[in-house]
């Protein structure tokens, strides 16, 4: 099977080459998933270059990258229904701690890691549903039910933050995003109630105002570093701030007395080790706003598969505008 890999750590053009590799078979209580499409996400590419602190060369002497996809399952393994050969699935966690990921014209997984995609739902949707699908859906509705509460959505014209605006819109909440003003359309079309400039010297007088004074009830935060002391102004007594993402400052120094004093409970969200039953209620929330017709995960560029290198170097910039694939 064609398969895109590496084997040190670079730059994309570097180090990604097309291998030709054997069809795998699936073990007990595998599935066999003949992939379409590939989901390319940042972490594939952080993870690709080698700058992850501590971490000197990839764990396999080969790495097919990314953890996202979909596709048709065609084999199964001992001790999985045979019916399942057939079904149109999308994957999560494809190469967590593996070292076979979805670039690949096949990917062989734990059966519960290959879930069925709902009627009317596109491969291309599906390819989605793993990271950016996963994660925003957690991070909206991680503490709950969301109806008539103000949330808080930074980054909303990236692939999370477009696919959180969406879920916390049908979902009953009250939409503040930030974004640049050329995706304030786009933001204000995927639901949001306010789009405000992230980069505004008067954000927080802003979002202030919106709540009458009182600060979101919970905040879905890309850049929790940065954002720190804006949020410990914004978010109420008693919020939350479910921060899945925090490049720009990985180690901030935080504002503790007004966290404090606000009791404002910090969520991380890392979807790669969610436990089994949150896993599950995100997973039903994205397939209810799917087939609700409430959610559309946006698509910025498909590529075929031979331009991987390309879909890692644009995925850290155009991606930020929808999720980049690649077509198998």
């Amino acid at each position: 099977m064609r398969a895109i890999g590496y084997s040190a750590f670079g730059s994309a053009s570097d180090v990604l080459s097309l291998h030709d590799l054997e069809m795998p078979e699936p073990a007990a209580g595998e599935v066999r998933v003949k992939l379409t499409y590939s989901g390319v996400n940042p972490s594939d590419a952080k993870a690709r270059s080698g700058t992850r602190p501590g971490v000197l060369k990839p764990a396999f002497d080969l790495v097919i990258p990314h953890s996202d996809g979909a596709g048709v399952i065609d084999a199964v393994g001992a001790g999985v229904n045979p019916a399942r050969v057939g079904q149109r699935v999308w994957i999560w966690n494809g190469q967590w701690q593996r070292a076979f990921g979805t670039a690949a014209e096949a990917i062989c997984l734990p059966s519960e890691q290959a879930v069925l995609l709902p009627d009317g739902v596109s491969d291309e949707a599906g390819a989605t549903l793993g990271i950016p699908g996963l994660t925003a859906a957690h991070a909206v509705f991680g503490g709950g039910d969301i109806t008539g509460q103000t949330l808080l959505i930074s980054g909303g014209a990236g692939a999370v933050g477009h696919n959180a605006v969406q879920l916390a819109k049908w979902g009953g909440a009250t939409v503040i995003a930030t974004a640049s003003p050329s995706a304030f359309e786009r933001v204000k079309a995927a639901g949001a109630d306010h789009v405000l400039d992230y980069r505004a010297d008067d954000l927080a007088t802003q979002i202030l105002s919106l709540t009458k004074g009182i600060g979101v009830d919970r905040a879905v935060e890309v850049e929790f570093g940065v954002n720190a002391p804006l949020l410990a102004e914004v978010v109420r007594a008693n919020g939350v701030i479910a921060a899945y993402g925090s490049q720009l400052d990985m180690a901030p120094t935080l504002p503790f007395g007004p966290f404090l004093f606000k009791a404002i409970t910090i969520d991380i969200v890392l979807i790669y080790i969610l436990e089994a039953a949150p896993r599950a209620k995100a997973i039903t929330k994205l397939h209810s706003a799917l087939q609700a017709s409430a959610l559309t995960p946006a698509i910025h560029e498909v590529l075929p598969l031979e331009d991987a290198a390309d879909a890692h170097e644009r995925v850290m910039t155009a991606g930020r505008n929808g999720a980049v694939l690649l077509k198998i």
